[in-house]
């Protein structure tokens, strides 16, 4: 596990052109909704950036913080943290007064029986928190689930592909946006609405699921047959740097890796490293949800975390018995049904 957690650290480490960024991001950095998969990430490495800058800035996260040892752990590595539910109107205006907002809260997994409460989450919310930070720049989180599917050979939606989400989980996210424009063009609030699919670690994603279903001889589910990945480092990077191209109207974002990857090549890259011949399921479907990222190339670079090394860094760690999170991506399901 040595040379893993040395991967670990690595992905906590700030780059040279995130370093810079960070001297030009005037002022604190607030995330709302820090507890999430990315969130605690995401807030440790904008503190080692904004040391290794020596700007001095505040890093705060803010959750409901179930997890008190998520919390204990930001703590350590000098974030900032304040416990709220955001949901609550008082709690929401008790916090700091800050000039960068980073919005990473809402509901996913759960929506269908739960309706309400995930339009709680991913729309009423946002409406408040724009009023709150009207006077800051946001990044808001956001999802391709706000796509249609597309020809796999059509190459991903870009940002000016019309809007088409399937299910509830995706159309209250599209509400989300909708929410964070309106409040952009009122207020000429300066918003980035970061369209992430998907983003993975070593703990969890679209490639551990498929590595896990190889290893243990599961079948392979065939009927999304292509999809789009990028390493959680590199997307934290992008959404830190992304505080510098928030724009009035909101400039909207696709974040994802360059590669359409294909399910199966994926399954028979761990069937060769496990020596398992991946079993399949279903075949592929001539439409999937993807995403063309190539405006964040442009802004950011490519990732600096390549599929194949990601590829590896999965499988070392379910070989080696690294610590897994309970939070499946359901990237197969078709209908929206989250």
């Amino acid at each position: 596990m040595h040379e893993l957690a040395e991967l670990e650290t690595r992905m906590l480490t700030p780059s040279a052109a995130l370093i810079e960024d960070m001297r030009r991001i005037n002022g604190d950095i607030l995330l709302l909704g820090v507890g999430g998969k990315m969130g605690p990430s995401m807030a440790q490495l904008a503190r080692r950036a904004a040391d290794a800058a020596g700007t001095g800035q505040r890093i705060i996260g803010v959750s409901r913080f179930s997890d008190t040892k998520a919390r204990a752990a930001l703590d350590a590595a000098g974030v900032e943290t304040l416990a709220a539910d955001l949901l609550d109107d008082a709690a929401l205006a008790e916090l700091p007064d800050v000039p960068n907002v980073i919005y990473l809260a809402g509901q996913k997994f759960g929506t269908t029986g739960n309706a309400a409460f995930t339009w709680a989450m991913n729309t009423y919310l946002p409406g408040r928190v724009a009023e709150r930070y009207r006077n800051s720049r946001i990044v808001a989180f956001s999802t391709g689930n706000v796509y249609p599917f597309l020809p796999v050979s059509a190459g991903g939606s870009s940002e000016d592909q019309p809007a088409d989400p399937r299910g509830e989980y995706g159309q209250s996210c599209l509400g989300r946006e909708r929410i964070f424009q309106y409040f952009s063009e009122k207020y000429s609030t300066p918003v980035l609405i970061y369209r992430l699919n998907y983003a993975i670690d070593y703990r969890y994603g679209v490639l551990l699921e498929i590595a896990r279903s190889v290893q243990s001889g599961r079948p392979v589910d065939l009927s999304t047959g292509h999809v789009n990945v990028i390493w959680q480092g590199d997307a934290n990077e992008v959404a830190l740097r992304s505080l510098l191209h928030c724009t009035a109207p909101a400039k909207i974002l696709n974040v994802t890796g360059p590669e359409t990857v294909s399910v199966r090549w994926l399954a028979q890259q761990f069937g060769i490293l496990f020596n398992r011949e991946p079993v399949f399921v279903h075949t592929e479907e001539p439409t999937a949800l993807l995403s063309n990222a190539a405006e964040a190339h442009r802004l950011f670079g490519y990732p600096r975390v390549t599929l194949k090394e990601m590829i590896g860094l999965t499988a070392d760690w379910l070989v080696q018995g690294g610590e897994l999170l309970d939070k499946p991506t359901h990237f197969q399901e078709r209908e929206g049904k989250f």
